[in-house]
């Protein structure tokens, strides 16, 4: 099993969801992050004031999947999630040991 973590641009997040859902992905945690990479913040006016933004806006996505569909998720995040400009994040894989549902307490692939 593999834990798929994407950090997007947040308006990319309907069409990352449906491209999932399209290849058969049933679960997805979402959370609203905060961070920069190249991009390094940038400044801002406001009333008047210029000031600088450090982090920026992301959307973490995590989703938990059988090994065989990695390269299919890969592909559906990368490719639903790109713009072509700098800042459309980062997709990162790890091997996940064990995973457990609470409400029945299936374990291992069935758990997913």
């Amino acid at each position: 099993m593999k834990l798929v973590s994407a950090v997007i641009k947040p308006f990319k997040l309907d069409e990352v969801r449906e491209a999932l859902s399209t290849i058969g992905v049933q679960g997805v945690t979402v959370t609203e992050v905060k961070g920069f990479g190249r991009q390094k913040g940038h400044t801002e006016l406001y009333r008047g004031a210029e000031y600088v933004v450090d982090f920026l806006p992301k959307v973490k996505i995590d989703v938990a999947i059988k090994d065989e569909l990695l390269d299919q998720v890969l592909e559906a995040i990368e490719k639903s999630a790109h713009t072509g400009k700098i800042g459309d994040g980062k997709i990162f894989v790890f091997e996940l040991e064990q995973v457990v549902r609470i409400r029945t307490g299936e374990t291992g692939p069935e758990a997913v």
